[in-house]
């Protein structure tokens, strides 16, 4: 019995010693593991450009002393360890990015981490052409939000290949092509008459314009995709629909998802991103496809081309495009055409009604060229020089996208500016940071449409499609925008008549207009703009 209790005894001593010497152990081990972890973040971090750009060095085999040593490193903030330079994202990008560049002198090339991304990013209009117009860089990284919104299978973030060139040759040749533009200005010239007389509407008091460029814009395109017509004084149960699915695609593509950059935070959904896309694709789908179907029906195996619906329809062989991809494309189109010739009216406006001075000298130019016994007819707008130049200078000063709305993605290893950039690298131009740039203009901060009628600097037949990039707001090589000619058509011409027909005055003499921003998927007006009418012909033909 003694031994027994005596065997028990050790047994459970040696039990208790197993147990503290497996505990002592894994302590130290843990802790140990815990400052290893450490210990290689803050190595990551230590390089140029941050976490993201550490990582990847110290994964093809360089530690960040012996990289700095043996290849040229581009210049960056390190921003925190693990998140790297997240907040240059956060409120004005834009206006971050370019304050990080000076502050780092690397305004031709700057490295920065988004959590696990590698990011570059300049402020150079050459070495922006370097970027926009290189092979290398001919995809865009395609983040969360736009993937489930089906934009991956749209001409925005379609990968590069067989499928994006026959979205963009559709698109060039049945919607965007000047054949087509022209075909369309009758329903750009019944929108005119339509603002215009809603605008008179407004005389002596004070108002709000944005909505009504916003539902103007939505209508045109909508003419143009679906060929459904609409006014823009009666309400109708489907143009608002397709207002709130617009709206909620437009703020859920422009927020800055964490989980696209930090991917240990997927599995949360902590801005409910994914739960907010996962509500809308139902409706657009529901919304489109019932469009195309309708479209089917009609068609009885005719081929009519009323609208792009129709065009996609009649496609055959390798283009044909299923309803799916149908949706995707048409949803996008719809949803890019609406914003950009919204935003541009509303700054063009609030800059004619901040400088009166340059707002004469457009209606002088109007009244000689148009004459106030008639409306502005499209052809008018080439014979506009001054106009021309003031939609220009508001675009080097606000830029609908500064940072060119969509990034684009490294797709293999490639030299930038003399620099090594790894594939998978995300690659921006800050275009708002170019068109402010004292050693690419002068007196970059004023506001002065007559640079470019003037043969000192050699602007006078300046170019914003995308061929010169001290200026290019939509985008410049494969990637630009594809609807940028129909954009500029239809601001012209639309600024054209509410200037000919009204004087735009402040609201109120005192406050003035404020001119602050926005950044979202666009940059607006931070406070949209308020303004009064004067009229300027007392008959108008519109109506």
């Amino acid at each position: 019995m003694g031994k027994e209790v005596e065997s028990l005894w050790l047994f459970a001593f040696i039990s208790k010693c197993q147990a503290f010497t497996e505990a002592s152990i894994a302590w130290p081990i843990l802790v140990m593991g815990v400052l290893a972890w450490l210990a290689m973040t803050l190595v990551f971090w230590a390089h140029p450009g941050g976490p993201a750009w550490g990582r990847h060095s110290w994964r093809n085999g360089k530690s960040s002393a012996s990289s700095a040593l043996a290849e040229k490193q581009i210049p960056g903030p390190r921003g925190f360890p693990l998140f790297g330079s997240m907040q240059l994202m956060a409120s004005l990008a834009h206006h971050r990015i370019a304050a990080a560049a000076k502050a780092c002198r690397a305004m031709r090339l700057m490295a920065f981490s988004l959590g696990e991304t590698r990011v570059i990013v300049t402020c150079n209009p050459d070495v922006a052409k370097e970027i926009l117009h290189s092979s290398v860089f001919s995809d865009r990284p395609v983040k969360e939000s736009a993937y489930s919104l089906m934009f991956n299978r749209a001409i925005g973030f379609a990968p590069y290949g067989a499928y994006w060139r026959t979205l963009r040759r559709i698109a060039n040749t049945h919607l965007f092509s000047p054949k087509q533009i022209k075909a369309s200005e009758a329903q750009r010239c019944e929108i005119a008459a339509q603002m215009v007389a809603m605008f008179g509407d407004q005389h002596g008091k004070s108002f709000r314009a944005r909505e009504i460029f916003k539902r103007a814009s939505l209508n045109n395109m909508m003419c143009s995709v679906f060929g459904s017509k609409y006014r823009l004084d009666t309400s109708n149960s489907e143009v608002e629909e397709l207002q709130r699915m617009v709206g909620e695609g437009y703020e859920l593509l422009g927020l800055l998802n964490w989980s696209d950059h930090l991917p240990w935070l997927a599995d949360f959904d902590a801005q409910k991103i994914r739960f907010r896309c996962s509500k809308l694709v139902p409706k657009v789908n529901r919304f489109v496809g019932g469009i195309i179907a309708q479209h089917r029906d009609d068609r009885n195996g005719e081929n009519n081309y009323r609208d792009f619906v129709d065009v996609l329809l009649s496609l055959q062989g390798p283009e044909r495009l299923s309803d799916t991809d149908m949706i995707a494309v048409l949803w996008e189109m719809i949803f890019r055409g609406t914003d950009t010739v919204a935003v541009l009216m509303e700054w063009i406006l609030a800059r004619m009604v901040l400088h009166p001075d340059v707002q004469s000298k457009v209606q002088e130019e109007l009244d000689n060229v148009v004459g106030r016994s008639r409306h502005v007819a499209e052809a008018d707008v080439a014979a506009l020089v001054y106009l021309m130049a003031v939609v220009k200078e508001v675009l080097r000063l606000h830029p609908p996208g500064p940072l060119l709305s969509w990034a684009r993605l490294a797709i293999n290893d490639t030299m930038i500016d003399g620099y090594h950039v790894p594939k998978g690298t995300m690659a921006m131009v800050n275009m708002w940071a170019i068109a402010r740039d004292p050693y690419v203009w002068e007196d970059p901060s004023e506001f002065m449409p007559e640079r470019f009628m003037s043969n000192k600097e050699g602007l006078v037949d300046f170019s914003v499609l995308g061929s010169d990039l001290r200026l290019a707001p939509f985008g410049s090589g494969k990637r630009s925008c594809p609807g940028k000619s129909l954009g500029l058509t239809t601001v012209s011409f639309w600024v054209a008549s509410l200037l000919h027909e009204y004087e735009w005055l402040p609201s109120d003499q005192t406050t003035g207009v404020d001119l602050s921003e926005v950044l979202r998927l666009s940059c607006e007006m931070a406070n949209p703009l308020t303004a009064k009418l004067r009229p300027r012909r007392r008959t108008r033909l519109y109506d």
